[in-house]
């Protein structure tokens, strides 16, 4: 048989294999996407649902979802379940509702069920400056200053010589609620409120309740950026710092047992100046200070 004639065949053989493929993949893609493609209907928010709000049957409906169902949601065959626990993080409608954004069966809605295991929530009086004008609302991070005079101001006399004193106590807290308001202000708006309550520890609510309880002491909340979470020693201040000019300052020198004290450095010793009186010519000359080297 003629070599052109096979050659020939061959290349048609080729593209009629490459042309039956192409259709193949074609039809087939078309037909498995006229399949009907199984869903499962889940538990979802009939409307808008506010933090703290307790779920009622007509807070619930169900819509249809592609596949399975996510992780953490809910059949519909589960909605008998779902009545009388609270919300903790807003839904809106038509939002699945997942197991994490509800608290616990039992432990109803409201502030309560918005605090963590092991966490308490410790309230805090304020005023319009305590409060940074307002502007301590849920969410929001701050940090619990508390000033004052120390208890052993009237036995020791360089206690007694700072005067009033101010420390850190806590940083980075969460606020919980601006009076009775636990919702979060999208807008940021100042809430003028007397108690503000804090998401705190055991061991820092027995802390902000001893120095809130002291007739002495003032609590003062100070609003920091919510992505700042870092927290750092800080030596507090007193009131001899602020007034005197000639205060030393205070540095921080590690012991042998590797514990950092605080350590009051020597102050600044002044220059001295000499006045010379030529004649009629005066003039004036500084010296260096003399530093006294001794231990």
């Amino acid at each position: 048989m003629n070599k052109r004639l096979l050659t020939i065949l061959l290349l048609a053989f080729i593209i009629a294999g490459a042309c039956a493929f192409l259709v193949y993949r074609v039809m087939g893609n078309r037909i498995i996407a006229s399949r009907p493609t199984p869903t499962t209907r889940i538990v979802a928010a009939a409307q808008d649902l506010k933090l703290g709000t307790v779920l009622a049957a007509g807070d619930l409906t169900t819509i249809e979802v592609s596949g399975g169902a996510p992780k953490g949601t809910f059949l519909e065959k589960d909605k008998g379940t779902l009545i009388g626990r609270g919300v903790i993080s807003d839904l809106y409608q038509g939002e699945p509702i997942l197991d994490n954004r509800l608290a616990p069966a039992g432990s109803g809605g409201g502030l309560a069920a918005t605090i963590p295991q092991g966490m308490r929530a410790c309230a805090v009086r304020v005023d319009e400056v305590v409060g940074v004008a307002g502007f301590v609302t849920p969410g929001q991070r701050v940090d619990v200053l508390a000033s004052g005079t120390p208890p052993n101001a009237s036995q020791t006399a360089q206690v007694a010589q700072q005067g009033t004193q101010i420390r850190t106590i806590l940083q980075n807290i969460e606020v919980l609620s601006a009076g009775i308001n636990i919702q979060k202000d999208a807008e940021g708006k100042p809430q003028q409120v007397q108690v503000v309550n804090l998401l705190v520890t055991p061991e820092q609510a027995e802390m902000l309740s001893l120095a809130s309880s002291n007739n002495g002491v003032k609590i003062q909340l100070v609003l920091r950026n919510p992505l700042d979470t870092k927290t750092d020693p800080i030596q507090g201040s007193a009131m001899l710092n602020i007034f005197d000019q000639n205060a030393a300052p205070v540095k921080k020198v590690p012991n042998q047992a590797g514990v950092v004290r605080a350590v009051k450095s020597k102050p600044l010793a002044k220059p001295f100046y000499v006045v010379v009186i030529n004649g009629s010519k005066r003039s004036e000359e500084k010296f260096p200070a003399i530093e006294d080297n001794k231990q």
